[in-house]
């Protein structure tokens, strides 16, 4: 691959970073504290293209590609992770509809994820019995009277409250396990979904999460994504494209952390002197830096083999499990660094270590990867 970013990618990157500074900077400590869902932030982050970065420009997206979706999500998470995981869920619901729908879904739906009055996709995989192990999940979908009809319950999903597409994961027959799976299209304010009580999080609290419920749910039979019974296959190649989403947000709220952790021991003194000159603190500096170049690397390849169209499944978990593990470290450095003061509030590296916590567990947890991971190795 080539390191070398295009002129297109540099603007991009350019373009958030300063509208990230602007706007999601200086608010990002408000919604962790009110747990508010910044919806016209989010609309504003849908006029530049945010939420449809790899959608062809036919369906109103920016057709910007993976790889600049990757740094975009990046400059996102570095100013506020919250809104950098609704960028990231939106615009890996616009690329299945993109990958799997018919051509009226995409004309009619798509839009509403780029451009809408609610510019927001979510994901409706977990149930209560089904985390990591989704071919066991318990919500159904019979068709009566031209019209697929929804029974179960869906959990922890993202700003699943405000979107205006969700995809959903049904059983729509006998079949055993990930075989008798489809996926539906279900749109906001259809009869019959049921949205439960917004969550109280440890981290990323300017994202809405809830659970869903749907009682008779009535969802046109057009909105069958794909191929019936195929449902298991679209949420398993979603996901790995989401896991370069989330490696990217890791990678973001990284170099928040870092960027704090090299402010702070420039100016904390000790013994005399600015914490900075003291070894042991330099020596925690270069690890957190090394660690996000690392993970960068890693992430950015499996962005370019995605965008050119080769297999990277593995190399998406790979960029995953790596960067929110060694996200982990970073935080805990970034807090050690400033000692007292990282325990409060007042201090950016507070937030971002719970920030932090959540991307070893969602769109597959750290244990998962590790088994994806194994399987294609040994496959091969």
């Amino acid at each position: 691959m080539d390191w070398n970013l295009t002129d297109d990618q540099r603007m991009t990157v350019d373009m958030v970073r300063s509208f990230a500074e602007k706007e999601l900077k200086t608010q990002a400590a408000e919604l962790d504290r009110t747990g508010r869902f910044p919806l016209e932030t989010l609309r504003q982050m849908a006029e530049l293209g945010l939420m449809g970065m790899n959608i062809p420009a036919a369906y109103g997206g920016c057709q910007a590609g993976v790889v600049a979706l990757s740094l975009a999500l990046t400059e996102i998470a570095r100013c506020c992770a919250s809104s950098a995981v609704t960028m990231s869920v939106t615009n890996m619901v616009g690329e299945a509809i993109v990958k799997f729908g018919t051509e009226e879904q995409k004309q009619r739906l798509i839009p509403r994820l780029t451009s809408g009055p609610f510019p927001i996709g979510s994901f409706g995989l977990s149930e209560p019995g089904s985390g990591s192990d989704a071919a066991a999940m318990k919500t159904r979908a019979v068709e009566k009277n031209g019209e697929w009809v929804l029974n179960g319950s869906k959990i922890f999903i993202s700003h699943g409250a405000y979107a205006s597409v969700i995809v959903v994961w049904a059983r729509t027959g006998d079949l055993p396990g990930a075989k008798g799976i489809s996926a539906f299209l279900v749109e906001k304010d259809t009869p019959g979904l049921i949205v439960g009580k917004h969550e109280e999080k440890m981290g990323l609290r300017g994202s809405n999460t809830v659970a869903l419920a749907f009682e008779d749910c009535r969802v046109p039979r057009a909105n069958l994504l794909g191929r019936l019974n195929d449902g298991f296959r679209i949420a398993m190649m979603a996901l790995d494209g989401g896991r370069i989403g989330i490696s990217s947000q890791a990678i973001g709220i990284g170099r928040a952390a870092l960027e704090a952790a090299v402010a702070y021991a420039k100016t904390r003194e000790q013994f005399g002197k600015p914490i900075a000159a003291l070894g042991a603190i330099q020596e925690k500096i270069a690890d957190m830096a090394t660690q996000l170049e690392a993970a960068r690397a890693l992430t950015l390849q499996a962005a370019w083999r995605k965008e050119a169209g080769v297999k990277f499944g593995r190399e998406a978990s790979m960029a995953k499990l790596f960067a929110a593990e060694t996200l982990q470290e970073i935080v805990r450095e970034a807090v050690q660094i400033h000692g007292g003061y990282g325990y409060v509030k007042e201090y950016v590296v507070e937030r971002l270590f719970r920030d932090a916590r959540v991307t070893t567990i969602y769109e597959g947890t750290s244990e998962i990867q590790r088994l994806v991971i194994a399987r294609d190795l040994l496959k091969d």
